[in-house]
């Protein structure tokens, strides 16, 4: 096993993620904070990506409100100036969740599916409060990845793929079932109110997004695979053969998919800053 990058790095998105990102809307990745945005609204969506999610807050907050879409991807933040760049009120900056330039600015600071990348979320959720005004929000949706569920069972090969991409995020810092874990880090650093609702992603056969949904593991395998075999993980031709088998599973024998995805919520204190 060849040595690992820190965690930290692995947030960054590999080549090709950026079409499941374009597929993301505020309202049909992130219903919670849909429900939580208001017009005149200071959101900060930190690891925004290529900002479809972002505009949607954007479009929430109105031309009255202030949208900071932030993302450590320098060629990620370019894109989302380029496709959602002339929205009112909404900017994208390059920036680094562990060091946010914001103190006591926010209405909601919000993280989707971001802090399942990092080594030290708590350490992120710290900077998410400080940038967060007093009785604002902090608002995080993230996976837990030991609780998905495919009927009927994935192939063989890409079961082990599967338990191999558990393995190599376990030993990069990663933490596998964060999203079972957020509530009490909320608690850790501060945060009061804490709210967990679930947000799991469900697709059936016959939905109409049926066949994009099942094939993120086929990118997953195609993006963080090889990641994986260069870290030493997997060879690359068990990537291979478990990206096609995958393939033509979903093409022919998936009926479902369940992954499990919780959204918590806190809201900010004079007293949520710099605990552990």
């Amino acid at each position: 096993m060849t040595d690992q990058q820190p965690a930290r790095h692995r947030a960054q998105m590999p080549e090709g993620t950026e079409a499941v990102l374009n597929t993301r809307t505020l309202q049909n990745a992130h219903k919670r904070l849909a429900e939580l945005v208001v017009p005149g609204m200071a959101v900060l969506d930190v690891g925004c990506g290529t900002g479809a999610i972002t505009r949607g807050i954007a479009e929430a907050a109105g031309p009255a409100g202030r949208v900071v879409g932030l993302d450590v991807n320098e060629g990620l933040i370019e894109q989302a100036r380029n496709l959602h760049g002339d929205v009112p009120g909404l900017t994208f900056e390059v920036g680094d969740v562990d060091a946010l330039p914001y103190h006591a600015e926010f209405d909601i600071v919000t993280a989707a599916r971001v802090l399942q990348w990092l080594a030290e979320p708590h350490q992120a959720l710290n900077n998410m409060a400080a940038a967060t005004r007093v009785g604002g929000r902090v608002v995080a949706l993230d996976y837990n990845h030991e609780k998905a569920v495919w009927t009927p069972e994935p192939p063989p090969t890409m079961q082990v793929f599967y338990a191999a991409f558990l393995h190599w995020r376990s030993e990069c810092g990663m933490d596998n079932a964060i999203a079972d874990h957020l509530a009490g880090m909320f608690k850790d650093v501060g945060l009061r109110d804490v709210q967990t609702s679930a947000q799991h992603e469900s697709t059936t056969e016959g939905d109409a997004d049926f066949q994009t949904r099942m094939e993120i593991w086929q990118h997953v395998a195609q993006t963080r695979g090889l990641q994986m075999v260069e870290d030493g993980f997997i060879p690359e031709v068990t990537r291979r053969v478990a990206e096609r088998d995958y393939r033509e599973w979903c093409e022919f024998e998936a009926e479902s998919q369940t992954l499990y995805l919780l959204c918590v919520e806190g809201v900010r204190d004079e007293n949520s800053i710099g605990r552990d």
